[in-house]
């Protein structure tokens, strides 16, 4: 019953999301939606989810029988927790800045990381529409991470849905974070789904995972990225919702 409240709830806040205008004001790129693109890249994430995920899948289960990678099951302090998710999280953003500028340099472009930007509008599924060997890459981490150090098994479980829940945020086309995200010197180093829209969008530049640290530091954030964050926030989500039909408004 509450698995099934769950769900109601989340399919109503959809559905009003929809009819208020509410996810139409935060398209990030309002026009840019192709369904050719979108059925393209469903196939290419069947392909890759099967082979990646046979091969990442069977180098993690190979590298525990041999040891390599053991949990620690004694009970953990919410504190060891968060200092070895903060480990992991800081590692691979790290991890993931590095490559992914590599990633855009010839002809590792062209070869690899080029079917990634066929979508220039991203959507969900563009977190899968990638070349085998790239998710390999960067599904790899995660057993690399977990040779190399012995974390508890509550890290990992928050590990896993950190890596799900930020790949569709940041592909997903829309742009939920408040208008202050970027203003705050807490939340400004945490990319949005804007960030990386632009990403997809210009092709350079932007290249953080999960923060804007390397990018700042290293001068590859786009100049009008805050600019153009705001002017998304500023949309009427009001006049959206009366100026649109109603089966336009997931946009």
């Amino acid at each position: 019953m509450l698995t099934l409240w769950l769900w109601v709830f989340i399919a109503v806040g959809i559905g009003a999301g929809i009819v208020s205008g509410f996810f139409k004001a935060r398209k990030i790129q309002p026009k840019g939606f192709k369904w050719k693109i979108f059925r393209n890249e469903a196939l290419i994430a069947i392909v890759t989810l099967t082979i990646s995920g046979t091969i990442i899948g069977k180098t993690t289960g190979w590298l525990k029988e041999h040891h390599w990678i053991a949990f620690n099951s004694a009970p953990a302090a919410w504190w060891q927790v968060g200092l070895e998710y903060l480990l992991y999280f800081f590692l691979f953003d790290t991890y993931f800045y590095w490559l992914h500028r590599w990633m855009h340099k010839e002809p590792v472009y062209s070869w690899v990381h080029k079917l990634h930007h066929k979508s220039t509008a991203p959507n969900m599924l563009t977190t899968l529409s990638v070349n085998p060997l790239e998710s390999i890459i960067n599904g790899g981490f995660v057993p690399l991470f977990l040779a190399a150090f012995t974390v508890h098994d509550a890290t990992l479980a928050l590990i896993t849905p950190t890596n799900i829940f930020m790949g569709l945020y940041v592909h997903s086309g829309y742009e939920f974070m408040p208008r202050w995200w970027n203003k705050s010197w807490t939340t400004k180093w945490f990319i949005t789904a804007t960030f990386h829209d632009q990403h997809h969008r210009y092709f350079t530049g932007n290249f953080g995972g999960y923060t804007t640290i390397w990018d700042r530091l290293c001068g590859t954030i786009r100049p009008k990225f805050e600019s153009d964050f705001d002017k998304i926030k500023t949309r009427n989500v009001a006049k959206i919702a009366a100026a649109e039909p109603v089966g336009d408004a997931a946009g």
